[in-house]
């Protein structure tokens, strides 16, 4: 009787501990898993924040006109409007802006719209679009549409009593994009738009474009 109790007693122990190590086992395999999901989420979340860190540096910088932390004075601005289609006309001018944007001109300095934007050609990216000869005719050159840029650039520089204008030429025929006689052709190698910089400071010309307008912008810094 004494030894079936004993085999008894002994039998519900053995039973308690595979039962212990079971579930110790079941505990380290949830801890593991949790531990994995948690590894997971903060994968996930990291790469969330990049993501997002991202896009919002990107909207800051696509677009931007100037930089908002250093101290500039506007001095005058000007817009023309543009057609709102994707042309050949409208990227040379979107090509124009780009390298006329952020130029300095220095105190006493003279500044060449055409020594500033190079020569237009294929190989810089400029497209062929329409511009007037010497006899009004209209044709297809490398860069046109830059006159546009120019002839913006004439209007802010004409708000200026310090930017003194010493080479300008109107078109041989009226342009629909400023009023009369507010036009300065270009064509590189012969005819020039021109101002110097009486005012004593550095200038800085800001250009952009977009389908619908060409934009600048002079400020003192």
């Amino acid at each position: 009787m004494k030894k079936t109790f004993s085999f008894i007693i002994i039998l519900i122990l053995f039973v308690l501990v595979l039962t212990g190590c079971s579930n110790n086992k079941e505990n380290s395999n949830e801890d593991s898993s949790n531990t994995a999901n948690a590894e997971r989420t903060s994968t996930n979340i990291s790469v969330e924040n990049n993501t997002q860190n991202n896009t919002v540096t990107n909207e800051i910088r696509v677009g931007a006109f100037e930089n908002k932390e250093t101290s500039e004075e506007e001095l005058a601005s000007f817009s023309t409007k543009l057609g709102g289609k994707n042309t050949p006309r409208s990227r040379n001018i979107a090509l124009t802006t780009s390298i006329l944007n952020e130029t300095v001109v220095g105190p006493g300095e003279t500044f060449s719209f055409c020594n500033t934007i190079g020569k237009p050609t294929a190989d810089r990216g400029y497209e062929e679009a329409d511009s007037f000869d010497a006899d009004g005719n209209t044709i297809k050159t490398y860069g046109g549409g830059n006159c546009q840029v120019s002839s913006t650039l004439y209007n802010v520089v004409l708000q200026i009593p310090d930017l003194k204008v010493t080479e300008r030429h109107p078109h041989i025929k009226p342009v629909h994009y400023v009023a009369k006689d507010k036009d300065a052709t270009i064509a590189y190698g012969s005819v020039d738009f021109k101002f110097k910089n009486n005012t004593g400071n550095d200038i800085k010309i800001y250009a952009n474009s977009d389908l619908s307008s060409v934009n600048v912008r002079i400020v003192k810094i």
